[in-house]
């Protein structure tokens, strides 16, 4: 298997050899490979999100503007199979939703190929396909919804859960005593009107689309809505995993009651798919791109990060005095 360092060895032999970056024929050619090992359609969904530096959130997220980028590498290509490549944080359960329902328009059968982390929302959408492969090393996380809040402090994004949860502790002990209301009433007084509501009706469309989508298409021949119902419930269960960061690994994947198989059981597919994946890390280490939507005919909708940079011109020496 092309190790991280061998996929950068050979991008080193491809530059010498061809005299320019190399990052773009290098990922397309095991894009191709993978899918002519496989017979099936095969598009790469990653961001630059797991590897150090600034990058605006919105830019590595799940957004709306990805349709178009998938628009566009779904045109040209035939058939009603797909695996898809996910590396992603998460982002927009709407625009989750939006996704998963183009592509369920597509395509009858989905596979989605976890190499690394797809976290939050992009978890969902492993959850609307027919079959998630992951490695060993591989991972998905909790779908709890995070709620962004202005507060004294700064922008935070917080668990929809932690703040319902925080205005009942808040009820309760200002019912024990009223003397507590000092206390609460400077951190219940900067989240505003409505957002218990809206806290509740987040956590709900998470679990509701999870449901769904697992009922209708992974669990679909098991007539499995108590099965998905659990897992849909246990994977937006903040209380459970305590962070929205946690890695679910997949083995607890598994536990849970989603149907995984096992990255390790084709040799030659987890070869292909790592290759992928490592010849995506460096074309993120290597050029401004921070989101690649692919196809496995070349056909690519990549946002790039624009960096700005600012010239002081040298100062001339001051005269010297006397």
């Amino acid at each position: 298997m092309p190790t991280w360092g061998e996929i950068l060895k050979e991008l080193k032999e491809v530059m010498e050899r061809e005299k320019r970056p190399p990052f773009d024929m290098v990922r397309r050619k095991y894009l191709k490979k993978l899918s002519e090992y496989t017979g099936r359609n095969t598009i790469l969904y990653a961001t630059k999100w797991t590897q150090p530096g600034d990058i605006p959130a919105e830019m590595i997220s799940i957004t709306d503007e990805d349709i178009q980028g998938f628009m566009e590498v779904i045109s040209g290509v035939f058939g009603d199979k797909l695996d898809i490549i996910i590396h992603s944080p998460g982002g927009s359960a709407e625009a989750t939703e939006a996704l998963a329902k183009y592509l369920r328009s597509k395509f009858t059968h989905i596979r989605a190929i976890i190499p690394y982390g797809a976290m939050s929302a992009a978890t969902m959408l492993a959850c609307a396909v027919d079959e998630i492969i992951m490695g060993k090393h591989s991972f998905i996380g909790p779908i709890d919804p995070q709620v962004i809040v202005y507060t004294r402090l700064g922008k935070r994004a917080i668990p929809a859960q932690a703040i319902i949860e925080q205005f009942d502790r808040a009820k309760k002990e200002c019912k024990e005593d009223a003397r507590n209301l000092g206390v609460w009433l400077p951190i219940i007084e900067q989240y505003g009107p409505a957002l218990i509501v809206e806290c509740e009706h987040a956590i709900e469309l998470s679990k509701n689309l999870v449901l769904e989508w697992l009922t209708r298409y992974m669990f679909k021949k098991d007539n499995g809505e108590e099965l998905a119902k659990k897992v849909a419930e246990t994977l937006a269960d903040h209380s459970l995993f305590k962070s929205h960061g946690r890695h679910i690994d997949r083995e607890q994947a598994k536990e849970i009651g989603l149907k995984i198989t096992d990255l390790e059981n084709d040799n030659t597919l987890q070869d292909l798919v790592l290759s992928v994946f490592h010849a995506t890390t460096h074309t993120f280490d290597g050029t401004g791109a921070v989101k690649i939507i692919e196809n496995h005919i070349g056909k690519a909708f990549i946002k790039q990060l624009q960096v700005h940079q600012i010239i002081v011109p040298e100062q001339p020496p001051k005269p010297s005095e006397g």
